[in-house]
């Protein structure tokens, strides 16, 4: 299996699916699946690297803090990431975006991601894959 992302389908905003061989590429993949919301990610060139820490009692509240210290970073550097590598351990988080200042006319930005929630929140195993998802509001 390789690791990829998804949407789903959730009313009014976006629902992110990372689908990994293991729980750290679930979670790299679900903040590409959130990129892709706003851009393309290949088109995403890693030009900075942003660092980034968190801290969560449960999976499920780490994946959720994930995504919106990434979406804090995108809006207060104005930037796109279109790579990940994290590290996890019980209850903390350590990673690595790599990306560029949003250029509008190369970039297209179709919505702004305003964060994720605990909708549909979820970390686990199926089928022998990890999965990572939530509902972003946009």
């Amino acid at each position: 299996m390789s690791a990829h992302w998804e949407h789903f389908a959730h009313e009014a905003d976006v629902g992110v699916r990372g689908i990994g061989p293991s729980k750290p590429e679930a979670f790299e993949q679900a903040a590409l699946a959130m990129t892709a919301i706003v851009a393309d990610p290949a088109a995403v060139r890693p030009a900075e690297r942003v660092h980034i820490e968190c801290e969560a009692p449960d999976d499920e509240l780490l994946l959720a803090e994930w995504l919106n210290r990434l979406i804090y970073e995108m809006a207060t550097r104005h930037m796109l990431f279109g790579r990940f590598a994290i590290e996890l351990g019980p209850g903390w988080l350590r990673g690595t975006a790599w990306g560029e200042r949003l250029d509008p006319k190369r970039h297209d930005p179709a919505v702004e991601v305003k964060g994720a929630t605990y909708t549909a929140l979820r970390v686990g195993q199926e089928n022998g894959a990890w999965i990572a998802q939530t509902v972003v509001d946009v």
